[in-house]
């Protein structure tokens, strides 16, 4: 038996490869499946079952295409009702894969086919569960993203939650590994650690959601505490997940198309499209194409750009490093941005070599924000999320969490100058570009960010004025 956990950092997720005597099992694979079949390929096996733990809200899996290409069925849990053809296991169902059994636990309460599979070794042992979004490694599955489909509230579903927790879960013996779907970064969680395997013991004694002498009410409360919305795009995803969804390679194609940087204004124009440029923050404040939107593939690129384009019909054009487009591609389409026309044949190089209008952003050090800025009179605006504001903050900063630009973007005095910083220069010019799109030219964005900041002088707090802090 062997089992390998499939991280993707930039989306957070585990993605699960079990073989056994000649035969595999996947959980919740991502989007792009060849390197499934490499794997399967390469180890002489035969792909038994795709088990989905859930309908997922974060991310497109690749159920689809893997079972169209390996004839493998899909496996999902009671009360999934998917539009196309799978297996809908009932609780305790058991499947065989060469000497092993995975059996389906019904865990409803993040979702209500949310779904933990249990495998037993060929010993008969209960060796490691798949928890999906059920249980993670210090936190439990947030119970609010599936209200409207459940026709539930949050706390229904968290007293849910509850009893599948402490009756299929912690009833388990405490050297169950378990094996979640995400780690930290992921908006499905919020408490969630940096570790991505763990045992029932080890969740037993530091998980907050676990604690023993935890009533309902309890952990109702808890578990429902600082929840901030999810992302737009979360519904679109899971409805891409329950309905189909077109093909990775047709996606793929699509996107490496090249538009000459003679058609690209025709193109972007006729299509739509908006224009993401995801080369870095250093490159993009330096010159870009007028109108771009900058968000950097070397960060928490996926995720970004669900939240701030939302719309994953949106028509896009790309604009990335050279070597970079496909790379590119496939992290937009693991979150459902399937509508990329193209990218822009040579990169930014091209676009500047054949004399076209660009735009930059103007970029300032922390040194020389702090020999100008006057904290009594100057308006800084701090775009990081309020934890991190809560934490420390320049003094008499306002909090505005990027995540909610388009709420505060309209309260913005386009005559009024303001200091626009992170926490190291990602998230900032992710704004100034949106801000300058939008026709905002009054500001300076801090290059580092806080990080940078924190080694001057300017005067700090971590007092929080609520007067501050953006409340949506």
């Amino acid at each position: 038996m062997k089992i390998e956990q499939i991280y993707t950092g930039c989306l957070a997720q585990g993605a699960y490869y079990i073989t056994s005597n000649g035969e595999a099992a996947i959980i919740d694979p991502l989007r792009e499946i060849q390197p499934y079949l490499d794997r399967l390929q390469r180890d002489n096996v035969k792909l038994k079952y795709i088990f989905e733990t859930h309908f997922h809200a974060d991310f497109v899996s690749g159920h689809l295409d893997l079972s169209k290409e390996t004839q493998a069925p899909i496996v999902y849990g009671p009360n999934a009702k998917p539009e196309f053809e799978c297996i809908v296991a009932t609780d305790g169902q058991g499947f065989k894969i060469g000497d092993i059994t995975i059996k389906a636990l019904h865990t409803p309460g993040h979702t209500m086919e949310s779904t933990t599979y249990l495998l037993i070794d060929g010993n008969g042992k209960d060796h490691a569960i798949f928890s999906g979004d059920t249980l993670f490694i210090g936190d439990v599955g947030r119970p609010d993203l599936a209200q409207k489909a459940a026709n539930m509230t949050q706390d229904e579903l968290a007293g849910i939650l509850y009893h599948s927790l402490r009756n299929k879960i912690m009833t388990l013996a405490d050297d169950v590994i378990v094996y979640p779907a995400h780690g930290a970064g992921s908006a499905c969680g919020k408490n969630m650690s940096k570790e991505t395997v763990s045992t029932i013991g080890n969740q037993k004694e530091t998980n907050y959601a676990l604690r023993g002498n935890m009533t309902e009410a309890e952990f109702i409360k808890e578990v429902t505490d600082g929840l901030l919305p999810p992302p737009a795009y979360f519904s679109m995803n899971v409805a891409m997940n329950k309905k189909g969804y077109e093909s990775f390679e047709t996606v793929l194609h699509n996107g490496m198309k090249a538009i000459d940087v003679k058609d690209f204004e025709a193109v972007a124009e006729e299509t739509g499209a908006l224009i993401l440029d995801t080369r870095s923050a250093a490159d993009f404040s330096k010159g870009y194409i007028p109108q771009s939107i900058n968000i950097g593939i070397n960060g928490d690129f996926a995720p970004w750009v669900g939240t701030l384009i939302a719309n994953v019909k949106q028509p896009i054009i790309l604009v990335t490093e050279l070597g970079m487009e496909e790379e590119t591609v496939t992290r937009l389409s693991r979150v459902g941005f399937d509508a990329i026309i193209g990218h822009l044949d040579g990169g930014f190089e091209a676009w500047q070599k054949a004399g076209f209008e660009t735009d930059a952003v103007n970029r300032i050090s922390a040194e020389q924000f702090a020999g100008e800025v006057d904290i009594q009179k100057d308006k800084i605006i701090d775009i990081r999320k309020e934890t991190e504001y809560e934490a420390e903050h320049i003094e008499d900063a306002y909090s505005k969490p990027l995540a909610y630009i388009n709420d505060w973007v309209k309260d913005i005095d386009p005559n009024e100058h303001f200091y626009l910083h992170c926490a190291g220069g990602y998230r900032s010019m992710i704004a100034a570009s949106i801000l300058q799109a939008r026709g905002f030219r009054n500001f300076s964005e801090i290059e580092g960010g806080f990080g940078a900041i924190v080694k001057t002088n300017i005067p700090k707090s971590d007092f929080v004025c609520q007067s501050k802090v953006l409340k949506t």
